[in-house]
Parts: C-alpha cells; sequence; structure tokens
C-alpha cells in the first residue's frame, strides 16, 4: 500500500500535494489540519487523520487524537504531539508500551524528522509542515510503501519555501 502523509497543514493545501499523491492509495494528515484540508483530501483519496492543538470542535468531532493502524503486519502508532526519540510525552510513551508500534508517526514540530529508535524498537517519521503558518522556512511531505511489515521507498517532497507557492509543474 503506498500512503501520502502529510502535517500541519493549518488550512492551507498547496495544490502540488495533489499531483505527489496522485499514485498513492491513502492519504494520511498528522494534525493541525485545519478548516477545508480534510474535506479537499478525503475528496481525492482514503484519507486518514488525527487532530493536532489548533483543530477545533468540527475536526475533533471527525478525527481521533491517536490512530492506530495494522497494514501488511505494520503496526502504526499516529498521533499529532509525541515528542522526538526517546522523549516522548507520557501517553505517547504509554501507547508505545501497550500497543508496541513498528512506526510512530506525528507532526506539531514543523521539523522534517525520520529516525531509528532502537530503544523503542521503531521507525520515527515527522513530515514536517506542508502549510504556510509556523516557523519552518520549507514545506514538506512524504510518501512511503508498507509492505512486508515495514516501511519501504521513503521520499521526502520539498514543496517550496512557506509563504512562496511555485507556479512549476509536478516533478518527482
Amino acid at each position: 500500500m503506498k500512503i501520502g502523509l502529510l502535517s500541519d497543514t493549518h488550512g492551507f493545501l498547496d495544490e502540488k500535494v495533489l499531483n505527489y499523491f496522485a499514485d498513492c492509495d491513502e492519504i494520511w494528515h498528522a494534525g493541525d489540519i485545519g478548516d477545508g484540508v480534510a474535506h479537499r483530501l478525503s475528496a481525492e483519496k482514503n484519507f486518514k487523520a488525527v487532530f493536532g492543538n489548533i483543530d477545533g470542535k468540527e475536526i475533533r468531532a471527525h478525527y481521533p487524537e491517536f490512530m492506530e493502524i495494522e497494514i501488511s503486519n505494520c503496526r502504526i502508532l499516529i498521533t499529532h504531539i509525541a515528542g522526538i526519540p526517546p522523549r516522548y510525552t507520557p501517553v505517547v510513551r504509554s501507547r508505545i508500551k501497550s500497543y508496541k508500534p513498528h512506526v510512530l508517526i506525528c507532526g506539531h514540530s514543523h521539523i522534517t524528522r525520520v529516525s531509528k529508535d532502537d530503544k523503542n524498537q521503531l521507525l520515527y517519521l515527522n513530515p514536517g509542515a506542508a502549510g504556510q503558518h509556523g516557523f519552518h522556512q520549507i514545506r514538506t511531505i512524504m510518501k512511503f510503501k508498507v509492505s512486508d511489515g515495514r516501511i519501504k521507498e521513503l521520499v521526502v517532497i520539498e514543496l517550496g519555501k512557506r509563504g512562496k507557492i511555485s507556479t512549476n509543474e509536478y516533478e518527482e
């Protein structure tokens, strides 16, 4: 299964995201969705998301704080605020202990990060921020495949500078 992953859109969706995710089976959002983005993405693909700290009552009514997904023998835990390896929030540490995910996905920091957490035997993914709001300089998303209990073919995609929308055509 091919997944498109993004976070921290804060109500802004660059149309290039849809081009990059055109070959994906599902789109996952790791929180701070903002108004209108979930509706637009769910119209395109099977869409899964967790709410973030800026998301209001409407988004929180439709999306959970934590999502546990199992695909192809790979357990994945998604939340918005997790901390960083190995300094997770207490609730995330508890979830890791009980669910034993192979992959932890989060957002919130606006910092793209892929790292192996040997202590908890998991892969940590943060796609950075795809929106315009925040301190990040470059907007980023990720794509990957889930197969045989692992994340494969992981790619980090730069959408361009925050505050600037490129008119260049889609390239990969």
